[in-house]
């Protein structure tokens, strides 16, 4: 688990919950969510995109036991991964939106750089 923030749920659900959400980001390039999900999200997409830098069966395996589509671990390591070769981290940004209608927590749209 890359943070320690638990987002009011168990374990099993927050695992699942995160797997989605990161699978859905690297499917689509961005998402809205709370600041908190998307700091959780953000740990867990950027240790994937550092697994897809070196493209071995161990680390296609270890993709696939996260990433939820095999179709967008191929697009990891064949269009994600090759455009941050040279860079060491910081490869998602979180951009705060406002506060949301209803609960007012504070949205965020997350996104690969």
């Amino acid at each position: 688990m890359a943070g320690t923030r638990k987002l009011g749920r168990t374990s099993d659900h927050r695992n699942a919950m995160l797997r989605g959400m990161v699978t859905y980001l690297l499917e689509k390039g961005s998402i809205e969510t709370t600041v908190t999900r998307a700091k959780e999200v953000r740990a867990m997409t950027e240790k994937m995109i550092t697994l897809g830098k070196v493209d071995t069966l161990h680390n296609k395996r270890q993709a696939l036991a996260y990433i939820t589509k095999e179709d967008v671990v191929k697009k990891l390591f064949d269009e994600i991964s090759p455009k941050y070769k040279d860079v060491n981290g910081g490869y998602c940004r979180i951009i705060k939106t406002g506060p949301r209608r209803g609960d007012a927590a504070e949205m965020c749209i997350i996104e690969l750089i």
